[in-house]
């Protein structure tokens, strides 16, 4: 059984108070918080075994080179993945589909065209509006639905995967909907017309058991930040073909075989995307953090978070001038939930929370292009985790309340 008052003992910090009132943190979506696993690792390497990687062939270097191979394997097992070669440390998810656009985006072409979708964070947007803008490929979206799902429909009508289609990147879980959309699904047509799919993991790697196969990615990215390791750290996977194919991202050392003055060779993957000293420690830290999940079970953490999700659409679907978005009546959705107050700026709605002790996020959440569509121009959003507790969800209720009360009342 998942025994979350057990877990909250590993996070010191949720003891806090804000104004008087208890912590109740419900920003997970933005950056997790750490348990005392992670920073103890983090510390113990900073303090014991600190020096660079690959380079230094002395004990300690030799040390800290395990230390940070061991945080990959860490990562490939986490995903599934065939093996530790399939894993490219970058310092974040946003650094991680960068370099999958650019590096696929070396073979775009006038005419070809790059899907993503209209939910996608920033993150999955600008980079391949940037590599579109630089060849001349085209960028193409899917709609979303009423209730805040993919238009499939619509994308089948318009053609949208066709033969032109070279990548298709899309998000598993909307960090502002919660919407779990069919990635493998959609990569089953994309890989019919020949298109690589790439998969923007940041929510769905901290919320619910990956398998980059099932899921169907070619190429997927997260960062260790949200899975409770420290900042600094993230991952891009990619198939080892894919991988294999693709040029390098950044120059410099340890990313290359032979240096000449009259040229280059580069190294296999996953050096060859890993220019210069990387994030040693915070890989080591992300190692951990994968270490702390897997002893809670990424089940038992998915059927936990989905139970607080549905407890707290309830909760704030109750309450009178409250509009919430993304899929209500569906059980199984991202723990993510953004809502609007009818009359209140979500930046006033998230200070009046946070003055009652409740930590959420109000704006647009990096996905401007979403709140559009939505006719919106921001929102707030309240987000779970593994040490996420009923009584929090009561303490957002209560204090939303409270805040709606006093500007649309006067109280």
């Amino acid at each position: 059984m998942y025994d979350v008052e057990r877990v909250r003992e590993d996070f010191p910090i949720l003891g806090r108070r804000i104004g008087g009132h208890p912590l109740a943190y419900l920003d997970s979506a933005n950056t997790a918080q750490r348990p005392l696993q992670v920073i103890e690792a983090v510390s113990d390497f900073a303090l014991g075994h600190n020096a660079n990687v690959a380079r230094a062939m002395h004990t300690l270097g030799v040390e800290a080179t395990t230390a940070y191979e061991d945080a990959r394997a860490k990562v490939a097992r986490f995903l599934r993945a065939a093996g530790p070669d399939e894993v490219v440390f970058t310092k974040n998810a946003t650094e991680a589909l960068n370099l999958a656009a650019n590096t696929l985006g070396a073979s775009l072409q006038p005419g070809d065209e790059v899907v993503v979708s209209v939910m996608e964070h920033h993150s999955n947007i600008v980079p391949w509006q940037l590599v579109a803008g630089r060849t001349g490929a085209k960028l193409r979206w899917f709609d979303i639905t009423p209730d805040g799902h993919l238009d499939l429909d619509g994308a089948a009508a318009g053609n949208l995967i066709n033969e032109r289609t070279k990548v298709v990147a899309l998000t598993w879980v909307s960090n502002v909907l919660g919407t779990i959309n069919p990635v493998a699904d959609i990569a089953a047509q994309a890989h019919a017309v020949g298109a690589v799919v790439v998969v923007d993991g940041a929510q769905g790697v901290t919320q619910r058991p990956c398998d980059v196969a099932a899921l169907g990615a070619d190429m997927l990215a997260f960062t260790g930040h949200k899975l409770g390791a420290p900042t600094g750290i993230g991952a891009l996977w990619g198939r080892r073909e894919i991988l294999a194919s693709l040029p390098p991202f950044l120059g410099g050392g340890e990313m290359i075989e032979v240096v000449r003055m009259e040229g280059s060779t580069y190294a296999a993957p996953p050096a060859r995307f890993e220019a210069g000293t990387p994030p040693i420690m915070q890989a080591v830290g992300l190692g951990a953090a994968i270490d702390y999940l897997d002893g809670l079970g990424m089940a038992a953490v998915a059927e936990h978070e989905s139970e607080l999700t549905r407890y707290a659409l309830a909760r704030l679907g109750a309450i009178d001038g409250v509009r919430l978005l993304g899929p209500v009546g569906d059980a199984d959705r991202g723990g993510a939930v953004s809502f609007v107050v009818d009359g209140v700026h979500p930046h006033d709605v998230m200070q009046m929370l946070d003055a009652r002790g409740v930590a959420v996020r109000g704006g647009h959440h990096c996905a401007r292009p979403l709140h559009e569509r939505l006719g919106l121009m921001a929102s707030t959003r309240a987000s779970v985790g593994v040490y996420t507790v009923d009584r929090e969800i009561d303490q957002l209720a209560d204090a939303l309340t409270w805040a709606r009360d006093f500007f649309v009342k006067g109280a």
